[in-house]
């Protein structure tokens, strides 16, 4: 009774009505099974078929271990990304729900809309894209549209928006998945996201800031190794934690934990993710949160480096967090949680409050009345012709013309102009289609080679040697990523490329689908234009501004060292 009594006692904090069945559920739960709820475990793109032992994990993990819920994650599969074919997706969904005792809650990094994880969704343009629109309405929308398409294809929890402000032009995650540089900018675009997600009741899910307490000033990935934020106590008040205050004031109803050390606040080799510093005194007191508190990805290297999966997962909730997102062994994390209640390392009461914020959103979900996917509704959000209306519009709105010397551009039809398109990779047999029909549309003479950074060098030599006789150049490059394997700002042998071109005597344009800060890597280009994201609806605005179809509306988010400062913006001449 005493337990069944604080679970109540905790989710009236957080907006349990009453007759919840939280209490029913958790008096039917063992205290590993209780354990287990906080658990959240990743499935792939490429949902695995009944009879695999990969699918019988899931069977497992759900019906025995009894998680409280999945993530959808895009893996490499033949080396190209594989997301998540919606149908079955959903219909793999419908069947994990019904092993579960407990409703499970779904959740996904839908920072772009659900296109970012699932294929044949609206492709909208990333942050730094809405960003430039200097348009917040815009971001409002997006809220709106991922909230629908997530609820209609079975996903409740979103793990989205990025507060994080882009301050560091050499971080190497965050780039364009931010809003941009400016504190209230990005604090205006969050709450704008937070609120679109609440236009219709009918599409509820949860939204999350991410990454406490921003992750924007590091030059290391987390995914890789644990990162570092230099910011003290008072550049952190005015900028980091600006957004996240922002957020939660729009009622957001969960913050992600960063895996970066802040040593202003906490030793230098302490996770925010494993900090008390940093989750209950800043995050719960401080700015006084009192929704969920999930932790990044637990199986990236900015934690698994330094600790084993118990000691993490014990680490994480000592701090403060609620939910333990994706610990690389489940069943080690379980247990070293069981073992640090039986010992009074960790008291059941902690257990209790953060079981009872994770099952009160489950009900507040509604997923106690109503756990499956209706494919009727999924149907009507694939590839829904008003929603790419709007990232079309989006991606339009954000072009920025950030350098015209000599108005070089616009470009004329039949004007001689060559265009390269470096792909970053080979494998990625969709990118680039939509630029090369847009100028192909516009100016069926033009000259379009497209490279890929797995080509021998002696292909890359001769379109440089032909680039070296056309009238002018316009590279195009896709730039998911500040940094790749090579170290440098474009995949491959790609940096010596484009080097190369500028070298020449011919003008050279570029266009950075993606990464703004590309151009200071390639300074002697004699025009830049930003389009903030390689998705096919930048692809087709890039092709179109470089034309003069469309009027260059776009403001830079960010500045870039040397080269323009935030709010540069220059229209077509």
């Amino acid at each position: 009774m005493r337990l069944v009594a604080a679970v109540l006692a905790a989710c009236a904090v957080v907006g349990a009505q009453e007759n919840s069945p939280v209490d029913r559920w958790i008096g039917e739960m063992t205290l590993r099974e209780r354990v287990a709820q906080l658990v959240i475990v990743p499935f792939y793109g490429d949902i695995p078929h009944p009879a695999t032992q990969d699918y019988q994990r899931f069977v497992t993990l759900v019906s025995e271990t009894r998680v409280g819920g999945l993530i959808l994650i895009n893996r490499l599969r033949n080396r190209s990304l594989k997301r998540a074919e919606p149908y079955g997706a959903a219909a793999f969904l419908n069947r994990m729900q019904r092993l579960a005792k407990v409703p499970l809650i779904v959740g996904a990094d839908f920072e772009r809309g659900a296109s970012m994880r699932v294929d044949d969704m609206t492709p909208f343009p990333h942050a730094m894209a809405f960003g430039a629109t200097g348009d917040p309405a815009l971001t409002r929308y997006l809220g709106e549209a991922t909230a629908r398409e997530a609820r209609a294809l079975g996903y409740h929890w979103m793990f989205v928006p990025v507060a994080d402000v882009n301050n560091n032009p050499d971080n190497p995650v965050i780039n364009i998945r931010s809003f941009g540089e400016d504190p209230s900018a990005v604090s205006a675009h969050v709450r704008a996201f937070v609120e679109g997600t609440r236009a219709n009741p009918a599409n509820q899910v949860l939204t999350t800031v991410k990454h406490f307490p921003g992750h924007g000033d590091t030059s290391i990935d987390s995914h890789l190794n644990l990162a570092t934020t230099p910011a003290d106590p008072a550049r952190l008040e005015a900028v980091e934690l600006a957004p996240f205050r922002e957020g939660i004031a729009a009622g957001v109803d969960a913050v992600m934990t960063a895996h970066l050390a802040v040593p202003s606040l906490t030793p230098p080799d302490l996770p925010a993710t494993l900090a008390p510093q940093i989750l209950t005194g800043l995050l719960r007191e401080r700015l006084g949160f009192t929704g969920l508190v999930v932790t990044d990805a637990l199986d990236m290297k900015g934690v698994a480096r330094g600790f084993t999966p118990g000691d993490a997962a014990v680490l994480a909730l000592e701090a403060g967090a609620d939910v333990l997102l994706m610990p690389p062994d489940p069943d080690a994390a379980i247990s070293a949680v069981v073992v640090a209640i039986e010992s009074g390392r960790i008291s059941e009461a902690r257990l209790n409050a953060s079981l009872a914020r994770l099952l009160a959103a489950k009900v507040r979900l509604g997923l106690h009345e109503e756990r499956y996917v209706n494919i009727e509704e999924a149907v009507a959000v694939v590839e829904d012709p008003a929603a790419l209306a709007r990232a079309r519009e989006i991606a339009e709105r954000a072009v920025t013309l950030v350098r015209n010397e000599g108005a070089l551009l616009p470009l004329r039809p039949r004007g001689g102009a060559c265009f390269i398109v470096l792909n970053e990779s080979r494998y990625n047999v969709t990118q680039g289609i939509a630029f090369v029909d847009e100028v192909g549309r516009i100016d069926p003479r033009a000259s379009v080679v497209s490279l890929d950074p797995q080509m021998p060098q002696a292909d890359l030599d001769a379109a440089a040697a032909q680039a070296a006789q056309c009238p002018k150049v316009v590279v195009v490059a896709f730039t998911n990523l500040a940094k790749y394997a090579n170290g440098g700002p474009l995949p491959g042998r790609f940096p010596a490329l484009l080097t190369k071109i500028v070298a020449g005597t011919r003008p050279v344009a570029l266009v950075s689908l993606g990464n703004p800060y590309l151009v200071r890597h390639a300074p002697g280009v004699k025009a830049y234009v930003a389009a903030f994201s390689p998705v096919p609806p930048s692809e087709t605005a890039a092709a179109r501004a470089l034309f003069g179809e469309i009027p260059l509306q776009g403001r830079l988010p960010v500045s870039i060292p040397g080269v323009a400062e935030r709010g540069t913006m220059r229209a077509n001449p």
